[in-house]
């Protein structure tokens, strides 16, 4: 079964960065698409970033496009999200997922993921 932990969340200025981690066990990472989403208080969960399987392809939400950066080091079951100029509206709970599918595109749908961890707090003060 598949476990996925974040780690690297915290309290930042407005400006400042983040890198998010997503360590991930239970399977090969290379054969699952990876993702980032989060939620913030009184909103619905959204999608963030997303790469595929072997890390040639990334997808991102415009509101973070420019700003945030995904990768993932399958050698080390690990993704990243690293998080630059971060703003006030980025403060929510960041979920890493994995979707156990070949998508040379990765899905930004929520429901194509089937494994999620239990989510870090990235908290953005101006």
């Amino acid at each position: 079964q598949v476990q996925l932990v974040e780690s690297g969340g915290g309290l930042v200025q407005a400006g400042g960065s983040l890198r998010l981690s997503c360590a991930f066990s239970g399977r090969t990472a290379s054969r699952y698409t990876m993702g980032w989403f989060r939620q913030a208080p009184g909103k619905e969960r959204e999608f963030v970033a997303a790469i595929n399987r072997s890390g040639s392809t990334t997808r991102y939400a415009d509101t973070v496009k420019g700003r945030f950066t995904i990768s993932r080091d399958n050698a080390k079951n690990t993704a990243y999200l690293q998080m630059n100029n971060l703003q006030p509206e980025d403060t929510a709970v960041y979920y890493c997922c994995a979707a156990d599918l070949f998508a040379s595109v990765p899905p930004t749908a929520g429901g194509f993921y089937n494994a999620w961890g239990k989510g870090t707090q990235v908290s953005v003060s101006s």
